[in-house]
């Protein structure tokens, strides 16, 4: 009888990981036609509108109401929920609240909390900040749940985002002063 040798199942099973992780990359691209930014926890797209039920209770633990549904219009993802942080960003509850009223693995409590974890990546924008034009502003700073750590201003009175401990909530997004934002977020790579 042949033995099996470890180091060629490692392999087998490496190989086979990246071929699926590729599969799933293709298929969202195909299957999502608009990329939301999630709840905390969120599964990856695709295995999230196959887990979510879209009963709406995440979005009912949501302190500030932050969670809100696709519309009927939204295709695959209709009914199931997202965060607009133009409407109102999720405020980075330290106990997720949204994530344990979750009756599904749609959306699980990541391992570590908030520490690494990201709702969406944000960008900052400094041609549209007023500090860059000689004014002065620490509205965003001032509004951030998660602080220096994330985002503080620097001695020249410009704000600076820490992508590593920024979590992607939006609050700054909405709290900032310019119009368009100076700030910008985009859903997370799950």
């Amino acid at each position: 009888m042949l033995k099996s040798d470890p180091n060629r199942r490692e392999l087998l099973r490496s190989a086979l990981g990246d071929w699926l992780e590729r599969l799933v990359a293709q298929t969202e691209e195909r299957v999502v036609q608009r990329r939301y930014v999630r709840p905390p926890g969120a599964l990856s797209e695709i295995a999230f509108l196959a887990a979510c039920s879209r009963c709406g209770a995440c979005a009912d633990a949501c302190p500030p109401h932050a969670i809100i549904k696709v519309p009927a219009q939204g295709g695959l993802a209709a009914g199931t929920p997202y965060i607009d942080p133009a409407v109102q960003p999720c405020i980075a509850c330290p106990t997720m609240p949204c994530v344990e009223a979750c009756p599904t693995p749609a959306l699980a409590a990541p391992e570590r909390g908030w520490d690494g974890y990201r709702v969406g990546v944000l960008e900052f924008l400094p041609e549209r900040c007023i500090t860059y034009q000689g004014g002065s502003c620490r509205v965003c700073a001032e509004s951030c749940p998660v602080g220096e750590k994330a985002l503080a201003i620097d001695e020249g009175g410009h704000p600076v985002l820490r992508a590593e401990g920024c979590v992607g909530c939006g609050v700054c997004v909405r709290a900032c002063v310019t119009t368009p934002s100076s700030f910008k977020l985009s859903y997370a790579e799950t």
